[in-house]
């Protein structure tokens, strides 16, 4: 694999997490810059806005690389992905049930734009149950959430669900 190349690793990050974390850093194993881009997708009602994201994101990712760019987008990924000239994708899968959504998305988005790669990657097995639904769920009941986030997400999970 060329790794003189650029990969979107595309998603709401509502908010990120640790598995998310795993996934950048395991994408400069193939690829010398990442975009991390925020969809702002209103239709999944995210806890935080875009701008909230944005910095969480920013704040989680400052020490891992400067070659990582974190962006937001509206609309398609295909077009988004095509505004940037950059045909790969990166999807993280943390089980089988994954599967299946993100191949239905693989294929519609072949289809779009035929150009367009998709990479799965796992995260390490510790962090491979974890999703931002659950996070905000515990951390709405009152649980511990620093295994999942960093201290910074967490404290605005806190400032958010626990008023």
């Amino acid at each position: 694999m060329n790794k003189h190349t650029t990969v979107i690793y595309p998603g709401t990050f509502d908010p990120i997490t640790y598995g998310h974390i795993d996934i950048i850093k395991r994408c400069f194993t193939c690829f010398d810059n990442v975009i991390i881009a925020i969809a702002t997708n209103e239709t999944k009602k995210p806890l935080f806005s875009v701008k909230e994201r944005k910095k969480m994101v920013e704040e989680s990712v400052k020490d891992i690389s400067k070659n990582i760019e974190v962006d937001c987008f509206s609309g398609l990924l295909v077009d988004y992905a095509k505004s940037k000239n950059i045909k790969n994708i990166i999807r993280g899968l943390r089980a089988l049930s994954d599967f299946e959504f993100e191949f239905q998305m693989v294929l519609t988005n072949r289809k779009l734009w035929k150009e367009m790669e998709t990479i799965f990657m796992m995260p390490n097995e510790e962090f491979s149950y974890i999703s931002s639904r659950a996070i905000k769920e515990i951390c709405a009941l009152g649980g511990d959430v620093s295994h999942f986030v960093t201290p910074g997400v967490e404290k605005k999970l806190k400032e958010k669900l626990l008023k």
